[in-house]
């Protein structure tokens, strides 16, 4: 009995030992390649007046804020064309005072511990929100490279539509505020994006995961702001799959979100309540996208936290995410047969924390296999660029998605 307990203790010592490792060697990665972005000037230059064609620009929104109050801003870029892809950015979300307390951190994500939400705009996020996937303009391969872009970053934790102050308690005890002011740093960004980019003739507007939420909630504001003068849009959600029985009273409650966005939820599924308001107000004038991975290892492992209380996944956990997003789908392809959706089967080989492992990976919009060809020989970036000049059709194993 006493060897047992010893062992017991030995190994919980072990386990706290290692996490506390992972903690400082993620902390110290994540601080290595924030110094050497900065030191190596790879962060875009603060734009000033114009921009020109070409290049990617930082600008700050001096009326801004980030979850933790440090400063916001955002990433925009001229192409060659007057074409305009409006990228809201993911990052998690926080819709309690329990997940508000636990921001990311390079340290905690190494060591598989709980963390929800982006809470400032370190260096660091900069290799997630732009020159990778279809912000990677130099690659040839990219049909968006002579695109406009303004990408709306996101370090709120509210899906881009908060309005409030939010008192919590860290874990070190002390008291702090998470700022979710997602809407209002969104809507001064783009009274920004629409100095430099007045008349687009075509807009995508885009997101992954958080950001992809953002998408179906933000569009009717963007979209308004540019008509009559541009009325050929698409829309693209990437792995905006996350259900909780309690969004509504979050985005009312935690948030302060605008009725105009609460009162439209009265699912588990926030993303397709806000599709579906949408699509009551434009019908197929526009066009719907959705793309996901089959067993997407991450938000497989927030359901199983928002469910169950336990962040990690597993095949199970895989699993059930799968057969959610069958339903997603067929309610996506109900509300409109004209959608199209991109599904893939991108193993996830991130050797992280063991709770991480398996599965499929989170997004691709934003991420190398963009350009990766799925079985049936199409990439996401050819999908996607059909679909914005009028050819919508599915990728992906419909066989298997059907309810």
């Amino acid at each position: 009995m006493k060897k047992n307990i010893g062992k017991k203790l030995s190994n919980k010592f072990n386990l706290n030992h290692g996490m506390a490792f992972a903690c400082r060697a993620g902390d110290f990665v994540e601080t290595s390649l924030g110094n050497a972005i900065t030191t190596a000037h790879l962060d875009p230059p603060v734009l000033i007046g114009l921009p020109e064609e070409g290049p990617w620009y930082r600008v700050p929104i001096p009326e801004g804020l980030s979850g933790d109050g440090s400063e916001y801003y955002i990433y925009v870029r001229k192409g060659s064309t007057d074409h305009l892809c409006v990228f809201f950015s993911g990052g998690g979300a926080a819709w309690d005072e329990y997940t508000a307390a636990r921001p990311v951190s390079g340290g905690k994500l190494a060591a598989g511990l709980p963390n929800y939400y982006w809470n400032n705009l370190r260096p660091f996020t900069q290799l997630m929100n732009i020159r990778i996937g279809i912000t990677d303009t130099a690659n040839p391969l990219n049909p968006f490279r002579d695109w406009s872009f303004a990408v709306i970053t996101y370090a709120t934790g509210d899906f881009h539509v908060g309005n409030n102050d939010f008192p919590y308690t860290a874990e070190d005890g002390t008291e702090q505020v998470v700022h979710f002011h997602g809407h209002s740093n969104f809507r001064a960004a783009m009274e920004r994006a629409a100095l430099y980019f007045p008349q687009p003739d075509r807009i995508l507007i885009a997101g992954d995961s958080a950001g992809a939420i953002a998408v179906p909630a933000l569009a009717g504001e963007i979209i308004e702001r540019y008509r009559p003068v541009c009325r050929d849009v698409t829309l693209l959600s990437d792995s905006g799959q996350l259900l909780y029985a309690h969004w509504r009273r979050t985005a009312r409650d935690i948030w302060k979100a605008d009725d105009t966005f609460w009162k439209p939820i009265h699912t588990p599924n926030i993303l397709m309540d806000w599709y579906r308001k949408l699509y009551r107000r434009y019908g197929d004038e526009i066009r719907y996208l959705y793309a996901s991975s089959t067993h997407d290892y991450l938000l497989s492992a927030y359901y199983n936290d928002i469910t169950y209380k336990k962040y990690r996944t597993n095949e199970e956990v895989q699993e059930a995410f799968f057969l959610q997003l069958q339903e997603l789908i067929h309610e996506f392809q109900l509300m409109t047969p004209k959608s199209g959706v991109f599904i893939n089967e991108f193993r996830n080989l991130l050797l992280v924390y063991p709770g991480l492992r398996g599965g499929t990976v989170h997004t691709a919009v934003r991420q190398l296999n963009f350009f990766v060809k799925t079985k049936e020989e199409i990439s996401m970036a050819e999908w996607l660029d059909d679909a914005v000049n009028g050819k919508v059709y599915d990728v992906g194993f419909a066989e298997i998605l059907e309810p």
